[in-house]
This record gives structure tokens, C-alpha cells and sequence, in this order.
């Protein structure tokens, strides 16, 4: 599989790792030139490379979206037409300044970027972990200390996409609910950076 990363911060950084070990492609961007990510393809070797945004939106056989909320009306949007996208943004007020529709609970933060992006099928994922514990926590299927990270999405088939990658890259998955669902392991609730297992993280979700 081909994963364009739009973004290549701390998630998204450790996310193409876990694909590259995983043997998936990844084609990784920010917001400057690719020229700039240089030493990180470097280190991720043959199966990486640098592109612009647009370019990560357009290979990417599934697209991640790891930039700051605020931004996320710079994500392209006609390469992104009929594919899964696994957003990990959470809203911090502080940095991204105060939007409105959040502050109200009117709307959630994947639910900004799919009406950014409404021909494509968004999935909330990787949001509530700690990038360095997207590695260091990483443990084989059927391990009994497997942590297990939550996802929301309003399409089954790109839920089920993404709960696969997700198994693959070392984690169990719950399924809570559709892309509004999202808000309840978002920054600030009990599931969120919760080193859990599935009953623990119900219970955490339920609180959310």
C-alpha cells in the first residue's frame, strides 16, 4: 500500500515508520518544501519519499491528515475524492485559535475536515496517543498487554480499512461509533493518551 502523510511532524513522522516496517509505501509532506525532509526519507529509506502536499494527497492509496487544526483548509482536496483519510488533528484553542463551532460542541474536529472534504471518507484515528508511544507501545496481535486505540468514521468500509492498518502497526481497535464520536477521546477526556485495553477504554469512552 502506498500512505501519503500530510504532515510530518512527531505523528506523522512515526507513522511512516510503523508503515515502512509494515512494508507499506509512504510518500511524506509538510508544509514546506520536500526538499526539507531530506534526512527523514534518509532514515526511512528506499520505500519514502518527499512530495508536496498535493503530491502525498494524489499517490497515497490512504492519506493521513497530521497537521494543526488550524490549517486544515490547506489539505487538498480533488486528490483526496473517493479515498480514506485518517484524521489525527485535536483542537488547541491556544495555537489554533478559538473556533467558534467547537467551542459550542456545534461540530467536531473531523467533522471540519470532512466538510473540507466531502467526496472523501474520513476516519478519526491516532489522535488520542502520544507519538512516541505509537512506537514504543507498538506490540505483536494477540500480545496480552496490546493497547487498543479508538476510531470513529461514518463509512464501514473505510473504518474497516484503517482498523486493518491499525492491527497491522501493532495496536487492537474499538470502533466508537460514527465521525462525531471522535470528540470522545479527543485532548481533555479520560480515553485520551490512556494506555488501555478494550474494556478499559469503553469505560474511559463512556465518560468522555
Amino acid at each position: 500500500m502506498k500512505i501519503g502523510l500530510i504532515g510530518a511532524g512527531h505523528i506523522g513522522s512515526n507513522l511512516a515508520r510503523l508503515a515502512i516496517k509494515n512494508g507499506d509505501d509512504v510518500i511524506i509532506s509538510n508544509s514546506r518544501d520536500p526538499e526539507t525532509l531530506a534526512d527523514l526519507v534518509a532514515e526511512l529509506g528506499p520505500h519514502a519519499k518527499a512530495a508536496w502536499a498535493k503530491g502525498a494527497a494524489t499517490e497515497g492509496d490512504l492519506v493521513v491528515v497530521t497537521i494543526p487544526l488550524k490549517n486544515y483548509q490547506t489539505v487538498p482536496v480533488e486528490p483526496l475524492e473517493g479515498k480514506v483519510v485518517i484524521d489525527t488533528m485535536n483542537y488547541y484553542p491556544a495555537r489554533d485559535g478559538h473556533i467558534a463551532d467547537l467551542d459550542s460542541g456545534k461540530t467536531t474536529t473531523s467533522e471540519l475536515l470532512q466538510a473540507h472534504l466531502p467526496d472523501s471518507k474520513v476516519v478519526k484515528a491516532f489522535n488520542s496517543i502520544f507519538a512516541g508511544d505509537l512506537i514504543s507501545t507498538a506490540l505483536p496481535k494477540g500480545d496480552p498487554n496490546r493497547r487498543t486505540l479508538p476510531i470513529a468514521g461514518n463509512n464501514a468500509a473505510a473504518k474497516m480499512a484503517v482498523a486493518t492498518l491499525i492491527d497491522q502497526f501493532g495496536f487492537d481497535v474499538y470502533d466508537a461509533g460514527p465521525l462525531r464520536e471522535g470528540f470522545r477521546f479527543q485532548n481533555g477526556t479520560p480515553a485520551y493518551t490512556m494506555r488501555a485495553n478494550r474494556e478499559q477504554l469503553i469505560e474511559a469512552l463512556k465518560k468522555g
